[in-house]
């Protein structure tokens, strides 16, 4: 809508728009007004805190994964720690002594709790034994084992080269297979090993020792 008035001289109709006023809006509680200064460091800050709280989250969730990630358990045969020879009239009676050494490698501790070993001569099984343990191995640390077994070989060919004196060298190969079970985290791991050990079978002994047999 316009009004047209005339001017004098006779001049042109001169159109006038209507201002029409803006509606005013209603305002909200729960809509904050950041139209003022200390609205907008407000809102600066707000943020600034969510993105400090995710980047803690962040940092937080890779310190956990990266600590409490399962890492290798090595375990590593250590050799031969000693052997006992007792020879009677058809076997050989050897027990031996081996190291066995662990290494933990992760930032929190573990428990062994079992060793099986099983000692093969020739492709037959002279000795064996299983044994229950509380081995406690910290973060990042090593500890060395001891275990003993007792194995019987009966072979003839065997027998004959740990008997026969006109033989400097009395040695016989045993072969090692043993496992070894660890928990941590309420989580329990088998780690396997095995080792080829070549043992004296005649020992620091000067002759053979013959068992006594016992009485019925």
């Amino acid at each position: 809508m316009y009004s047209c008035e005339g001017e004098p001289g006779g001049g042109p109709c001169i159109e006038r728009e209507r201002r029409v006023s803006e509606p005013s809006w209603p305002r909200f509680p729960w809509c904050p007004d950041f139209s003022t200064p200390l609205s907008r460091i407000l809102l600066s800050h707000r943020k600034l805190s969510v993105f400090l709280a995710v980047f803690v989250c962040l940092v937080t969730s890779s310190l956990i994964v990266f600590f409490l990630f399962p890492r290798t358990i090595a375990v590593q045969p250590g050799g031969l720690n000693s052997s006992t020879v007792v020879i009677d009239e058809s076997d050989i009676h050897l027990n031996i002594t081996n190291i066995l050494n662990i290494s933990n490698n992760n930032y929190y501790p573990i428990t062994v709790t079992q060793l099986t070993i099983e000692v093969l001569h020739l492709s037959l099984v002279v000795g064996q034994v299983s044994d229950s343990l509380l081995l406690h191995i910290g973060p990042l640390a090593s500890e060395q084992m001891f275990y003993a077994v007792a194995n019987r070989i009966w072979d003839e060919n065997t027998y004959k080269i740990c008997t026969w004196l006109k033989i400097k060298v009395h040695h016989v190969l045993l072969h090692i297979q043993g496992t070894l079970t660890c928990s941590y985290l309420s989580h329990s791991e088998q780690l396997v090993f095995q080792s080829y050990e070549y043992v004296d079978c005649r020992g620091n002994t000067s002759g053979p020792h013959l068992l006594v047999p016992h009485p019925p």
